[in-house]
């Protein structure tokens, strides 16, 4: 299986069956966002024991990559310190902006770097799409500077 294809299995596999789609009882943090260009809407709660995310929800509608996009979030983040998922969301935006070659994404073993996000590289060729996979984590960062 050429590794394309296998990326574009990982965001239907997203898009078809999304994690953390329950909401939470009572979430520590949350916000609501929105691409007025297209129309994703997410809304992204979390819940923390300590410093640490214990429960997220992702849920929404829209194109599959920005709601694959938040599924792979939920999955990447939970048990992440702040300070880690800044680190995370960092990789993430630089896989989704930079140039090939500037990321140390490794052919020879997808999902070393990033994970299931790492699917999402390709739509780096497509700047419209940018917006549409960074949905979920801009608002995300709302909601963490909102709590």
């Amino acid at each position: 299986m050429a590794l394309d294809e296998l990326y574009r299995e990982v965001i239907l596999d997203h898009y078809r069956n999304p994690r953390n789609r329950q909401p939470l009882a009572e979430p520590d943090a949350e916000a609501e966002g929105v691409n007025p260009l297209c129309g994703d809407e997410v809304t992204v709660q979390l819940s923390f024991h300590g410093e640490r995310i214990d429960q997220v929800s992702v849920k929404g509608h829209g194109c599959s990559i920005s709601q694959s996009s938040g599924s792979m979030m939920g999955e990447a983040i939970k048990g992440l310190t702040r300070p880690e998922l800044a680190e995370l969301a960092g990789k993430f935006h630089s896989m989704l902006t930079a140039e090939n070659g500037e990321v140390p994404l490794d052919d020879e073993r997808p999902g070393s770097y990033l994970g299931d996000l790492e699917a999402l590289q390709g739509v780096r060729r497509y700047p419209v799409r940018i917006k549409c996979a960074a949905l979920p984590w801009t608002t995300l960062e709302q909601a963490l500077n909102e709590d």
